[in-house]
């Protein structure tokens, strides 16, 4: 049996967690330089704000409402979820991390009938000890239990936990489940299948697999299609770690010097290193990409995406910062005002073992590196996200003296809360 936990409005729950004022009340959270909303809540969805919706239009489509608003706060979020994992961890016989609000696990050995009442508890436990709701999906497959989740999340009667351990259960499931929210399908697939005539999962699922395989030519619909019919086959190291990282952002404005936008780059770089770590892979491929801003007719377009392949698989900070800075110092054109720009590592795999090559570094100064980057991460947990970074890291300050903080040019975040469990300058004051 499998089960998923996953955050409820994870976003808005984490915001919460601090602010128990806004219980009951619609809060939305935005994206990066307060774009559009990209998490609400239950009461801020009842009220008709749909997901992507631009921040300045809220005001106009909901006059003299109170709304809370926040700006995405990754490290609050990346540090409250990080706090319920450990929580699954202690309670699941295995368990593996699919994303910042959802984690599987693998509940070899229970006993079934025991699972619903492991679910409740286990939600009890996280809500208790955390402050963040959690919906449980329970079956004998990951993407049943994905559908489960869903229902645990919907219908309060599950009491957010919700477990698929017959046939007929998994019938009734399926033939109530839309099939463009069926995980692994696609917005694309979902509307090649509408277009057959399969509305609902159970529609697909009914179907005979060879037809499954003519009609796509596709390994993850099948899967989808094999695991919808009780057949686990999604492996779990596919999901478990990311094949690919992307690390990228729009700018606050556009920038048109070198400096600045070396630096925007350095830090996604710094990111997508910090990433490989936390999965414990190293990448063979460093890309970047850069582009103007296309909806300023205006100006002049460009756009741009190179790569640079590593002679040695690494997850240093340094290595990756220097290699980004390479491929964008060759697609780097003066007298454009861009927009954004992003890293990508690729051909990802394991650390261990790695093969080094007779003219790249020394093993000394690999693990001299690799010791660096352990300290600093270490620093960096527990004196708060970007406490050291690389001199490239830093953005100058408006009058040319000093440093700035790492991002306070980067993202406009008008709205951020506060990060009290990562920094001591925000802890919590009692009155």
């Amino acid at each position: 049996m499998y089960g998923i936990i996953d955050c409820d409005n994870c976003y808005v729950s984490c915001e919460r967690v601090f602010r128990p004022d806004l219980k009951n009340k619609p809060v939305v959270v935005l994206s990066n330089n307060d774009g559009c909303v990209v998490a609400r809540s239950n009461e801020a969805k009842k009220m008709g704000i749909k997901a992507g919706i631009p921040y300045y239009q809220l005001e106009q489509l909901f006059p003299n409402q109170k709304i809370a608003v926040f700006s995405s706060n990754y490290e609050l979020y990346g540090e409250l979820t990080a706090r319920v994992v450990d929580i699954i961890r202690q309670e699941a016989p295995a368990y593996f991390r699919y994303s910042i609000d959802e984690c599987f696990v693998y509940l070899q050995g229970m006993e079934v009938q025991n699972l619903k009442l492991w679910g409740e508890n286990l939600y009890k436990k996280v809500k208790q000890y955390v402050g963040v709701p959690v919906s449980i999906g329970l079956a004998s497959t990951k993407t049943l239990a994905k559908i489960a989740s869903s229902f645990a999340k919907k219908y309060q009667g599950y009491r957010h936990c919700c477990l698929i351990d017959t046939e007929e259960k998994r019938i009734k499931a399926l033939k109530l489940y839309p099939i463009e929210d069926v995980w692994g399908i696609g917005r694309r697939y979902a509307s090649k299948l509408q277009a057959m005539g399969v509305k609902t999962a159970y529609d697909f699922a009914a179907h005979n697999g060879d037809w499954v395989r003519t009609m796509f030519n596709n390994i993850v619909i099948y899967r989808t299609w094999a695991e919808l019919n009780g057949s686990d086959c999604v492996p779990n190291e596919e999901i478990a770690k990311k094949k690919s990282i992307c690390t990228s952002r729009s700018f606050n404005g556009m920038i048109s010097d070198f400096a600045s936008l070396r630096t925007h780059v350095a830090n996604y770089a710094a990111r997508c290193a910090e990433k490989l770590r936390r999965q414990e892979t190293v990448t063979t491929i460093v890309a970047v990409f850069i582009h103007t801003n296309p909806f300023r007719e205006d100006l002049q377009q460009y756009w741009n995406f190179q790569e640079k392949r590593l002679i040695t698989p690494t997850n240093s900070t340094t290595t990756i910062v220097q290699a980004a800075t390479e491929v964008l110092e060759r697609i780097c054109i003066e007298g454009y005002r861009y927009k954004k720009a992003g890293v990508i590592v690729m051909g990802i795999g394991p650390k261990s073992p790695i093969q080094q090559d007779l003219f790249d570094i020394n093993a000394e100064q690999f693990e001299k590196m690799r010791r660096l980057d352990h300290v600093i991460d270490r620093i960096n947990k527990v004196n708060g996200t970007e406490t050291i970074v690389l001199g490239t890291q830093q953005y100058t300050c408006k009058d040319g003296k000093g440093k700035a903080d790492v991002f306070a040019n980067a993202i406009k975040h008008d709205f951020k809360s506060k990060n009290p469990t990562t920094r001591w300058s925000d802890i919590i004051k009692l009155k």
